[in-house]
């Protein structure tokens, strides 16, 4: 395919921007919501998120082989479609729960959690497969993947905008108005294959799968780093209010962790463009741990150093957004699966994610209320625990994520 112009690339990566709003509240702010508004515990919202997460994940390679199994002729327009309205209902009810307490609130958060992981599933799959088969060189696809990303930075600035000045119900009007109107732009005005057949697709088996060596080891590295960044993100808000008492400043704090990722695309695109994909992302993983390890010397009201900590760790993000699914898609292109079977690579992809995010919720949480940490109670052993988990932990983790990337040998793909 000729190169992408920026109306095709931006009706393509606009969808994005709703998709990032999804993301934000329901795997950063949720544990705290339900927390603060219906007083459940840490350890009934880490298990309600362990159980979800995980069977949201196995479900996954599910849709990812349902979606390959569709006529060549068919885009993957229909699966965005269907998506849209498990988001909206999913969301609205997740996010304005009647007044319960016990086992009913549990339940209404497990399944509204369910529907919304279903349908942001389901549209996450279709929408990246779309963009793997949209262009296979490399400095096409990290372009690609780079706009698409801005536009989900952006979304993700706007959720942290409305969160801190407005309220969940002007966010929730906000997210359905702009999913409708850019799965619109997605749908009319992506590039879309021509003179094609309604032969079907055969997606391809895990084994199929795993039996590519570049895809096992781009696929360890993702799940290591993925963890990695999972557990600050569950523990964020909780850092923020106990450790620092900076409560008041967490939405300013994640803007600012976002806008420097959004901010430091360009960066990474021309870095990935001249020294390649795999240097690129070494360099960001450094730079995360340098930034991590200053968060072990914070104490109260540091708000100033946690500033820069969240600009050059919001920095490190903007690479791990960019870089990987672009390496992904050379991956499916050396394996010559390209504009066949992206669906089965990007649902066990996105296995990985949802495992990354329920690990990090489902045992973090309880751990360290075992470990002795109460939201809002002053315990130094607790707080200590918190700081561990939230700094010391990630930065082993980003390193052995390093060592991996770097022992895989993924330059040519």
């Amino acid at each position: 395919m000729p190169r992408l112009s920026l109306s095709q690339l931006l009706s393509y990566a606009l969808f994005g921007f709703p998709l990032a709003m999804v993301a934000l509240p329901i795997y950063v702010y949720v544990p705290q919501f339900y927390a603060d508004r219906l007083g459940m515990s840490l350890s009934a919202i880490g298990t309600a998120l362990l159980l979800t997460r995980i069977m949201d994940a196995f479900i996954d390679p599910f849709i990812g082989a349902v979606i390959d199994r569709r006529p060549q002729s068919r885009t993957y327009a229909p699966y965005i479609a269907m998506a849209l309205p498990l988001l909206i209902a999913g969301f609205i009810g997740l996010f304005h729960p009647p007044q319960l307490s016990g086992n009913p609130a549990f339940l209404w958060f497990f399944v509204t959690l369910v529907v919304v992981y279903a349908g942001f599933s389901l549209a996450s799959i279709a929408y990246q497969s779309w963009g793997a088969a949209l262009t296979q060189e490399p400095g096409q696809r990290v372009r690609l993947t780079s706009v698409r990303e801005a536009c989900g930075l952006a979304g993700v600035i706007a959720t942290a905008i409305i969160i801190q000045f407005g309220n969940v119900t002007i966010l929730s009007g906000m997210l359905s108005f702009s999913l409708l109107i850019t799965a619109w732009f997605l749908i009319r005005h992506t590039p879309r294959k021509s003179g094609v057949t309604d032969t079907a697709h055969v997606p391809l088996s895990l084994r199929h799968l795993f039996a590519n060596r570049s895809f096992r080891a781009l696929f360890l590295v993702f799940v290591v780093n993925g963890i990695a960044a999972a557990i600050p993100a569950t523990l964020f808000l909780f850092f923020t209010k106990d450790r620092l008492h900076l409560a008041h400043l967490s939405g300013v704090l994640l803007l600012m962790y976002f806008l420097a990722a959004a901010l430091s695309m360009p960066l990474w695109t021309r870095l990935a463009q001249r020294k390649g994909e795999v240097k690129a992302w070494l360099l960001a993983m450094l730079l995360s741990v340098v930034s991590f390890v200053g968060v072990l010397a914070l104490g109260v009201g540091d708000a100033w150093a946690f500033s820069l900590i969240c600009i050059f760790s919001g920095m490190s993000l903007g690479a791990d957004l960019a870089l990987p699914p672009a390496l992904l898609a050379g991956v499916i292109h050396a394996a010559g699966h390209s504009e066949k079977n992206e669906a089965s690579y990007f649902g066990v992809w996105n296995w990985a994610s949802k495992m990354n995010l329920a690990l990090a919720a489902g045992l973090a949480l309880p751990a360290l209320e075992y470990l002795g940490y109460v939201p809002g109670v002053a315990s130094e052993n607790g707080l200590q625990a918190l700081t561990l988990a939230y700094a010391a932990l990630p930065c082993i983790l980003k390193l052995l994520a390093a060592a991996l990337l770097w022992k895989a040998r993924l330059e040519k793909v």
